[in-house]
């Protein structure tokens, strides 16, 4: 395994915050090309995170972090790789350092989220509310620190009085992270109120470790040089900026800003280049128009409903044909060439044939994998074991099964690893000549058959017995219904 063993510095850098909703790839890789020395990601659960399969996206050549649902948790890439910090909303020691275990290898440090106040986070013991239990702040940062080679940060807010403030960064500090990302307001306290930047160059002063002021953006950031100002009068060794950002990420070029124009056409370009989901594309751009939003252009980034139409009210339609037409060839120009190779790795002992599964063309409650337990267990054989693997190129599945040591798949990938099991028992169980349940194919003598029309037998009869009380209350006249035992079928199992 390829570890970075680069290592952050926090002296004298201009950072991305971490924002909900706005610090996904595209605003981070904009905010490199204007000038950010570091960028966070916005805050990822750990719970979430730890459910999430690591991908290589050789179509977007990116680093996906993938739910079982198929969302993409986090999207990474080569261009980020030694600037990007992974921030994690986390309460427990041991999560937080399997996911940091999960992504050290493609981030360039891991932040722990101490500061946010919204319900979100605070609900589950995270963010801000971390602050009120110091020894597990210290046991969470303790743990990172010692198990993963890449430099660990927290983010937090001040406390209500100094003192107390003091002595928890002196806590953090002895924990041995990076540095500390202070934002400069308490807990209950919002943007419209003044950030305390005295607050933050007494924390500077008190501790040896780079400090991060944030908090600027309502009544200090507006152009690049306010960058330093901000950072010399609170003493701190880096600054991290967060709305002036979402606002213009051309906050962080030395030159000036870039007109808000040329900002959104460089960022939907990023979106389209790296698939990003319309829905987040407009709420982030929603964010840099702001008072612009009752334009023409505004009104037709309202209506937006798709990332085309995101690209066609800002004159880029051509550019998201383009690039969705190369990313479409790439793709199966990469799927060809995997199933070119599996076909020639492929086990000579396996047997193929090229089928799905339709769940249209079979009854309720009955699969081919149903089919194929039963009979097994009618011939006492052993019941049926299947291999599934995902393919990174398209993340499609494929399944192998074995039947009295026979193995069986289609030559077809699928979406989902239960399509894919019900395609390899089709493969079986054509193979053995043997009914697969499918509609006009079912045996009257099949258990399964049976099962399905005592079921449907008694609920007719509960259909039948349902009388009607006065006042519209529906009631049951007690009946006895012949007994079904759900393990005469096996294992119900849908697609």
């Amino acid at each position: 395994m390829i570890v970075n063993n680069l290592t952050l510095c926090y002296q004298g850098k201009v950072i991305l915050a971490p924002m909900v909703r706005v610090g996904t790839l595209p605003m981070r890789l904009l905010a490199l090309d204007y000038g950010a020395d570091i960028v966070y990601c916005e805050e990822l659960i750990d719970i979430k995170m730890l459910q999430c399969k690591r991908v290589v996206n050789e179509v977007l050549d990116t680093i996906d972090f993938v739910a079982p649902n198929e969302r993409i948790i986090f999207r990474t890439c080569e261009r980020e790789r030694n600037k990007v910090v992974f921030q994690m909303g986390s309460a427990d020691a041991e999560r937080a350092l399997a996911v940091a275990k999960l992504v050290e290898n493609d981030v360039a440090g891991i932040d722990v989220n101490m500061g946010c106040p919204k319900e979100y986070s605070t609900k589950g013991g995270m963010g801000v509310a971390l602050l009120s239990d110091p020894d597990k702040i210290e046991k969470i940062l303790s743990t990172l620190v010692k198990g993963i080679c890449k430099p660990v940060t927290c983010k937090i807010r001040i406390l209500p009085s100094l003192e107390d403030t003091l002595n928890l960064v002196k806590r953090i500090e002895r924990t041995g992270v990076a540095a500390i990302a202070v934002h400069g307001r308490k807990k209950e306290e919002r943007p419209q109120h003044p950030v305390h930047c005295d607050i933050i160059k007494a924390i500077a002063e008190a501790v040896s470790i780079p400090i991060i002021a944030n908090g600027g953006s309502h009544d200090h950031i507006k152009v690049y040089s306010d960058l330093d100002a901000f950072r010399q009068v609170t003493s701190a060794s880096s600054v991290m900026v967060a709305r002036a950002a979402m606002w213009n990420p051309s906050i962080f070029r030395k030159e000036g800003l870039q007109p808000l124009e040329k900002i959104m056409q460089e960022y939907i370009k990023y979106a389209v280049r790296y698939d990003n989901h319309y829905t987040n594309t407009k709420y982030c751009l929603c964010q840099m128009l702001r008072e612009q939003l009752e334009t023409p252009q505004g009104k037709k980034l309202h209506a937006a409903q798709s990332a085309q139409e995101i690209c066609e009210a800002f004159e880029l339609g051509s550019f998201y044909e383009k690039i969705t037409a190369e990313l479409a060839a790439k793709g199966a120009t990469l799927q060809n060439k995997a199933q070119e190779e599996d076909d020639q790795a492929g086990d000579t002992d396996v047997i193929r044939m090229a089928v799905k599964f339709d769940k249209r063309q079979y009854p309720p409650q009955i699969t081919p994998k149903m089919c194929l337990l039963e009979w097994c267990r009618k011939e006492k054989l052993a019941q049926p074991v299947y291999e599934t693997i995902q393919r990174p190129v398209d993340r499609l599945f494929c399944s192998v099964v074995t039947v009295s040591e026979r193995k069986y798949r289609s030559a077809l990938w699928d979406k989902s690893k239960k399509l894919a099991e019900q395609a390899a028992a089709i493969v079986c169980l054509r193979s053995l000549g043997l009914p697969e349940g499918k509609l006009g194919d079912e045996d009257p003598q099949s258990p399964l058959l049976h099962k399905r029309k005592v079921e449907e037998r008694g609920l007719w009869r509960d259909q039948e017995n349902e009388e009607t009380l006065p006042g519209g209350a529906p009631h049951k006249k007690p009946h006895l219904t012949l007994g079904t035992s759900s393990s005469s079928c096996g294992t119900p199992d849908g697609p």
